[in-house]
């Protein structure tokens, strides 16, 4: 994605109305739970089932109107579900970028938060970002060269095809077809922004 389509996608993501704006949250949150589920098997810490619950609740928020829900309270669980502070493995840092991108999601559902998807996409590229340079790095590569590796990498072109799809979709009508369309969308198959899957 160049500079200019770039800026395109931040405008259009400040133009969403809030629905808009959580739906896109929520989706991006669905294709980063499987490393979160992936760091709590290999480390067995941390729990994918809370983190489910919670994300479901959003669900069930965009579907259901005047749905009951205690935002505050889910945030707290939320906040006890992140990884050990000492913990700086990858894995552990990818996982707190889930908690991270979903408690971003919880603060905008208690508020207005109208920078919080800006923010969720950022994390989600962030990992993406991340995991090219663990896994394709050298260190003889100037920064330049190292930027252009990562822009060039097919990982990071999903990222911005998954996030510009996810965008189209939710400036569309989003009833309830378009929404659980839309969760299944996010889902991607199981397979997370890494190209990690459970299998």
């Amino acid at each position: 994605m160049s500079e200019s389509s770039g800026a395109g996608f931040k405008a259009r993501l400040g133009s969403l109305n809030k629905r808009q704006r959580l739906a896109f949250m929520a989706a991006l949150c669905e294709r980063l739970l499987p490393n979160y589920t992936l760091y709590a098997q290999m480390t067995e810490q941390g729990e994918p089932q809370g983190l489910r619950a919670v994300l479901d609740l959003v669900w069930e928020a965009l579907l259901v109107k005047d749905a009951r829900i205690d935002f505050a309270r889910q945030a707290e669980k939320l906040s006890e579900l992140e990884p050990p502070a000492g913990d700086d493995s990858f894995g552990a840092r990818r996982a707190v970028e889930t908690v991270v991108a979903l408690s971003a999601l919880l603060d905008a559902l208690q508020g207005d938060a109208e920078e919080a998807p800006q923010e969720v996409s950022q994390v989600s590229r962030n990992g993406v970002q991340a995991f090219i340079e663990m896994t394709e790095g050298s260190d003889e590569d100037d920064a330049e060269r190292n930027a252009e590796r990562i822009r060039q990498h097919p990982l990071m072109d999903d990222e911005f095809d998954f996030q510009e799809a996810v965008l189209e979709r939710v400036e569309d009508e989003l009833d309830r077809d378009s929404l659980k369309a839309l969760r299944r969308f996010g889902r991607n198959g199981g397979i997370s922004n890494l190209g990690l899957s459970l299998d």
